[in-house]
């Protein structure tokens, strides 16, 4: 009891204050938690053939750190009575006592989540857990969060970062997404749409382009454009600044040919 009086947060890791170790069943050996595990084991220091990650549902035994007692797992100690995590989840073999987090285990995803039960919905056809408040304005994208992050490419699905979901439904770590915007890189990795309302900024480019006129050389010239928006493809007049979709008025546009010709829709 003295050594639980310290505080507990003497016990655990950088990733879950609990006081239970845990037996990886892939390698045999003893670490703080799965992730733990995972950094060790699936670095790029390993050798390619040696690399692993532990299956949370495949741990077995669990080590008290007040006892040492090493057994099956269990919300309590079987040795000394410690609690081991005033969360747990027997499904994802979970242990954690920061119960601020609100977690929860969702059965849809098949692993537990932070954020509150209360909070969240399963989406069937994205595979995972999204907010409330985009039930009903989320873009389905088939097993959308079960992809690597596009910037980093960390697994999503299993990522402890906060995920952002993008307009077009593609998913990417938030702090990847800030960093893409102090970077001026507004459209999607995956698809390249725009990537949020960039409705202002379009306001503010039709002002910059009415005043820039072309000079007399440049007006007739006319080239073939692509918008990443809406997909429709356009012949305009070419501009040195940007190139305007006349369907959706998106300047999120790319050049594909040169020639004159009519608009057409792809």
């Amino acid at each position: 009891m003295a050594a639980d009086a310290a505080g507990p947060e003497r016990y655990g890791c950088v990733h879950y204050r609990r006081k239970c170790k845990i037996r990886a069943p892939c390698c045999g050996e003893v670490f703080d938690c799965r992730h733990c595990h995972n950094e060790a084991k699936d670095s790029l220091e390993v050798s390619i053939h040696g690399r692993h990650v532990v299956p949370r549902d495949e741990i077995k035994l669990v080590i008290c750190s007040l006892c040492n007692k090493e057994q099956d797992v269990q919300q309590d100690c079987s040795n000394c009575g410690a609690c081991l995590g005033k969360y747990f989840c027997a499904k994802c073999n979970l242990f954690d006592d920061d119960v601020s987090k609100n977690q929860f285990h969702c059965d849809g995803c098949g692993i537990c989540r932070t954020g509150g039960v209360e909070n969240f919905y399963h989406c069937d056809k994205c595979g995972c857990c999204y907010t409330y408040l985009l039930k009903d304005s989320h873009r389905c994208v088939d097993r959308a969060m079960h992809q690597n992050c596009p910037v980093c490419f960390e697994y999503l699905f299993e990522s402890t970062k906060a995920v952002s979901v993008l307009h077009c439904g593609h998913t990417i770590h938030l702090q990847c997404l800030y960093e893409m915007r102090a970077h001026q890189q507004f459209s999607c990795p995956v698809c390249l749409r725009s990537s949020c309302d960039m409705s202002d900024m379009w306001r503010k480019l039709d002002q910059e382009v009415a005043a820039s006129p072309m000079p007399a050389i440049c007006q007739k010239k006319m080239i073939w454009i692509l918008c990443n928006d809406c997909g429709m493809t356009s012949n305009v007049q070419f501009h040195i600044l940007a190139h305007k979709c006349p369907g959706c008025s998106s300047y999120n546009t790319r050049q594909t040919r040169g020639d004159q010709a009519a608009c057409s829709r792809a």
